[in-house]
């Protein structure tokens, strides 16, 4: 047979028909009854099993009102792109004029985002999206622009456009996006790491889909939805939670300086690691040292500034810090002894038209809720799931 009668590999089809599926509320019986086929048949094409003929293609668009094209379509990389440089300036790595980055669609712009933003391991472990080629020349774009680079692709645009953008602390967002992974072939979930303010304004920007934050309100004692109806006024927006936590003092194994308060933060042999403003460690800290009638400079090392939970554990177990506020989880991870100060919800926040432009959010959502991953999430330490998956009562005031 000649080249072009051979039949296409499905690792070249970009398959999108359980995302849009699941965008219409029907299940695979449902699709089946609409398109008159079998719902084993939805099933292999959804998991790349069986590649559909034209007439059941057509079938399926039919059935959920779509082109062929919005369902199947052919991988194609090297695509050239515009997008909106978030982050810091782009650097290459030493030799290399190349910067590997991130591209996500959020709303309707492009964000671009250098990979080395994530972080020294999650660098060499997280595949970059595409590589800027030149920022765009400044007689070609308007004070507007002022931040657009061009990019290569290195995976298809359908791919990167399926990506989800989350921003918080909260390091089982990975685990979550591996989950997601296994539930949805070819859909991701990029994490940036960052407080609780930062996560909540990047949101606001349209910078992410998803902003992770843990703030527990000193008045009332709830977590975010007060913080939520201060700074985040208009628009419609969903907040689910993730999963609930204790967060406490982090100290070294076996407790050597005795630490058993934050009073006892004021002791001059001991040393803090601290979370940067805005982030909901730093906030209780800052709660816990008000109500025992201390200030910031009566603790040395207040202003030592760690980027995530994991990296104050990590300073803590290496010996550069004797103490820091941070989460069960990551404790247990660094083997640390862990002092609980109070119990927190992690909730997830994000515009509710993201839930229908985008459907891997839908399927997100799904993910977090189903027994593997919460028993996972659990077996981490720390972690309760009791209200994984539960819609939060926010609305604008």
């Amino acid at each position: 047979m000649g080249e072009k009668n051979k039949a296409e590999p499905a690792s070249n089809i970009q398959n999108r028909l359980r995302s849009l599926r699941l965008a219409n509320g029907l299940t695979q019986a449902e699709l089946a009854a609409k398109a008159g086929i079998t719902r084993q048949a939805v099933y292999a094409i959804e998991a790349n099993q069986y590649l559909p003929t034209t007439a059941v293609a057509l079938r399926l668009a039919d059935a959920l009102d779509r082109r062929v094209e919005d369902l199947f379509s052919l991988v194609a990389t090297g695509e050239a792109i515009e997008g909106d440089l978030i982050g810091s300036p782009p650097t290459g790595a030493p030799g290399s004029s190349q910067v590997r980055v991130k591209v996500a669609k959020v709303g309707d712009r492009l964000v671009v985002r250098p990979v080395a933003e994530l972080g020294d391991t999650l660098c060499y472990a997280v595949a970059a999206d595409g590589l800027i080629m030149e920022p765009i020349d400044a007689a070609q774009r308007s004070s507007r622009d002022r931040g657009k680079v061009r990019v290569r692709l290195l995976r298809d645009r359908p791919a990167i456009e399926s990506e989800i953008a989350v921003a918080g602390c909260d390091p089982a967002v990975f685990l979550a996006g591996e989950h997601l992974r296994r539930r949805q072939r070819g859909m991701t979930v990029v994490g940036w790491t960052m407080g609780s303010a930062a996560a909540l304004e990047a949101l606001k920007r349209e910078e992410v889909h998803v902003a992770g934050l843990h703030v527990v309100d000193a008045k009332s004692g709830e977590s975010n939805l007060p913080y939520l109806r201060r700074h985040l006024k208009g628009g419609d927006f969903r907040v689910v939670t993730f999963a609930r936590w204790q967060q406490g003092l982090l100290v070294q194994h076996g407790n050597p300086k005795r630490i058993r308060e934050v009073a006892d933060l004021a002791r001059k042999e001991v040393a803090v690691v601290n979370r940067e403003a805005g982030a909901g460690a730093r906030l209780l800290l800052d709660q816990k040292l008000a109500a025992s009638g201390m200030k910031a400079d009566q603790v040395r090392g207040y202003g030592r500034i760690a980027r995530s939970h994991l990296e104050v554990a990590r300073l803590i177990a290496d010996g550069w810090a004797d103490v820091g506020v941070g989460v069960e989880a990551a404790a247990r991870l660094m083997g640390l002894d862990f002092i609980p100060l109070q119990e927190e919800r992690y909730d997830l926040v994000m515009p509710s038209r993201y839930l229908t432009t985008h459907p891997g959010l839908s399927i997100l959502l799904d993910t977090i809720v189903s027994h593997p991953f919460r028993r996972e999430i659990e077996a981490l330490g720390g972690y309760d799931t009791r209200d994984t998956g539960k819609v939060q009562p926010f609305r604008d005031e």
